[in-house]
């Protein structure tokens, strides 16, 4: 049935007794390519019933769809016309893995963050009601995107403005017994009907004409219904915030899913169905581990296992989270935080060795920064460890909770610069720009994952907010040094030197331009490579020096050059009044940067050794400065 699907038209032309094989046909089609490709598994295996109900019985686009965080809209996709591109989803130049407005008309609002479907889908209720138009508006959040608190300003909102708004709540953690979830699916479907809605605006209006009595006997009811679902329903917060609650009900039963949702969509107001989901739904490995089947590279389909490739060295994600433990085992003032990722940030063995040390605030990260900031006014050494994407949501945190009171939180910036498939949602590439303007915060980049390990000691060893970016993926096998060094503040360190040209690079930009200054070399171009290691402050005498030595000078980084650590050299130069020197800065142009596997990205961007040595030969080339 699935090749006959290439529109939500075409699925309404389905029985309801068709769709339940329909869904393990959309299973198998999810498996047989995501174990080529890699992808988000488990949370797409876990929503495909939820997906094939929301447009059996909505009329998408003219119904927005949205789907909070997008990693588990695969099967919307799939429904929507993108059947057969589907193969090449989070491939260079493919499919995105996340839903994109651009992509599709059935794609009502670009995702890849949590927690913003309902403010996004409030929006879009009123609009609707401004516009004049009665179609829907139907926000899919998880349980913990709920996490967020602009989840619950999006919540509190919409029942103050009593839109016409349904949001699902797909949840797969809650531990609830099979008869409490059917029974109270059951009270769902029956106080959710089209003759129980009937009954009550009757009662309602008759009631409220009945002199002295009928408003009193009106409340009492209001509270007789509303005791009953609280009794036998988990919906009482979403009550209290003005919405009409549904739930739980299964979330595999698309019988029950497509009743439940027909009824909701002659609902006024907003409305929340509760869906209970099993993440990786139909498939037992992710079942079993569904943490571990989150996000996946290709896999062997009939053992769940990881195809092995070449073995890489560590990661700089665990490189980071050995080193914590090793220093926090030396010091009892250390406190380690994330924000949903313990795996993802490498805290897991630390979460582990010292459990009463380790916070996980959930989708969080404004709360997660100032959670840490009260943790260092007390005397604690927090550090927080966040995707550089995630940290752009709590740069109010960053500016008013840490670094305007001068507190020691080591802010650990995960996945900086391009990250591969997941596209530019998830690229780290403005944190030197968003963060390096902020005084009394050092902010600083390894070279390697042996630098990193000196750079979190001495982060965490200062008394002022220290921020430190790394990038996704495997070191580069260096031999790791046994004793942990404090490095001094604001000083690189020159690499090779040479008189044609100066090479200065941060981060992950430093090993490319070492071998980009060897290509160069072979050209009998002589070049100076300089690792920065710190963007602010910088290392004035040794920059001033080499852009003096060769007259030119080249800065490299993996992040936006609007106001990135390139700009931070020009205004050195500016400052100094030095103004014969010629500037040339490589890094992310003025656009968003699409998604593919990092090495294709930074060949694209320029960024590799032979981009870097190509840019080079050209600026000294052409003579012109910038």
């Amino acid at each position: 049935m699935l090749e006959t699907i290439d529109s939500p038209e075409d699925l309404k032309k389905l029985t309801v007794e068709q769709l339940t094989p329909l869904a393990a046909e959309v299973r198998t089609f999810l498996l047989a390519n995501l174990s080529k490709t890699g992808g988000h598994l488990a949370s797409n295996l876990g929503c495909v019933e939820l997906s094939i109900a929301l447009h059996y019985c909505f009329n998408s686009p003219v119904d927005r769809i949205i789907w909070d965080v997008g990693h588990q809209a695969y099967t919307h996709k799939i429904l929507t016309g993108r059947r057969e591109r589907f193969p090449t989803q989070r491939q260079y130049k493919g499919l995105s893995g996340f839903p994109k407005r651009s992509e599709s008309p059935h794609d009502a609002f670009g995702t890849g963050h949590s927690s913003t479907s309902i403010s996004a889908g409030l929006g879009m209720a009123a609009a609707n009601d401004l516009k004049g138009l009665n179609s829907r508006v139907i926000a899919v959040i998880g349980d913990g995107s709920l996490t967020g608190g602009i989840a619950f300003e999006a919540l509190n909102q919409a029942g103050h403005l009593h839109k016409n708004l349904i949001v699902i709540l797909n949840d797969n953690e809650m531990s609830i017994s099979k008869n409490v979830g059917a029974f109270g699916a059951f009270v769902s479907r029956k106080l959710t009907g089209s003759y129980y809605r009937d009954l009550k605006k009757e009662m309602q209006g008759l009631l409220g004409h009945i002199p002295a009595f009928g408003n009193n006997i009106l409340k009492f009811a209001r509270k007789a219904e509303n005791s009953l679902k609280g009794f036998l329903t988990p919906g009482m917060l979403f009550e209290a915030l003005d919405f009409d609650y549904i739930g739980p009900i299964p979330g595999h039963d698309l019988p029950q899913l497509i009743e439940i949702m027909q009824n909701a969509r002659a609902m006024d107001g907003p409305v929340l169905i509760h869906v209970m989901t099993t993440k990786g739904k139909g498939y037992t490995p992710a079942e079993e581990t569904p943490d571990q089947f989150h996000g996946v590279g290709p896999f062997d389909l009939a053992t769940g296992k990881g195809n092995a490739g070449k073995p890489a060295a560590a990661s700089y994600t665990t490189v980071f989270g050995e080193t914590l433990v090793r220093l926090a085992a030396e010091d009892e003032r250390i406190v380690a935080i994330t924000a949903a990722m313990p795996d993802g940030t490498g805290l897991t063995p630390f979460s582990k060795a010292y459990p009463k040390r380790f916070f996980d605030v959930g989708i969080a990260e404004q709360h997660g920064l100032t959670f840490a900031a009260g943790l260092a006014a007390e005397g604690f050494r927090p550090v927080a460890a966040i995707y550089s994407t995630f940290v752009q949501r709590a740069y109010d945190q960053v500016f008013h909770d840490i670094c305007l009171q001068k507190l020691p939180v080591t802010l650990c910036l995960d996945r900086a610069g391009v990250v591969g498939d997941d596209g530019p949602t998830h690229h780290g590439v403005f944190d030197l720009s968003y963060l390096r303007h902020l005084p009394e915060l050092t902010l600083m980049a390894p070279k390697d994952e042996n630098e990193l390990r000196h750079m979190l000691k001495t982060a965490i060893a200062s008394d002022q907010p220290m921020a430190l970016r790394y990038p996704r993926g495997a070191g580069y096998g260096v031999t790791l040094d046994q004793e942990l060094k404090l490095l001094p503040l604001g000083v690189g360190e020159e690499l090779e030197a040479g008189e044609d040209v100066s090479i200065v690079a941060i981060g992950s930009t430093v090993y490319p331009a070492l071998q980009a200054a060897r290509l160069l070399r072979e050209r009998g171009i002589r070049a100076t490579v300089v690792n920065a290691r710190f963007v602010k402050p910088l290392d004035k005498g040794l920059i001033l020096e080499v852009a003096l030595r060769s007259g030119n000078l080249v800065t490299v980084e993996e992040n936006a050059l609007q106001g990135g650590f390139g700009s931070a050299v020009l205004e050195l130069l500016a400052t100094e009044a030095i103004y014969h020197v010629r500037v040339k800065r490589i890094g992310i142009p003025d656009r968003f940067v699409e998604h593919g596997s990092q090495a294709q990205l930074r060949a694209d961007l320029g960024l590799n050794a032979e981009g870097i040595a190509a840019t080079v030969e050209a600026f000294l080339a052409c003579g012109v400065r910038e």
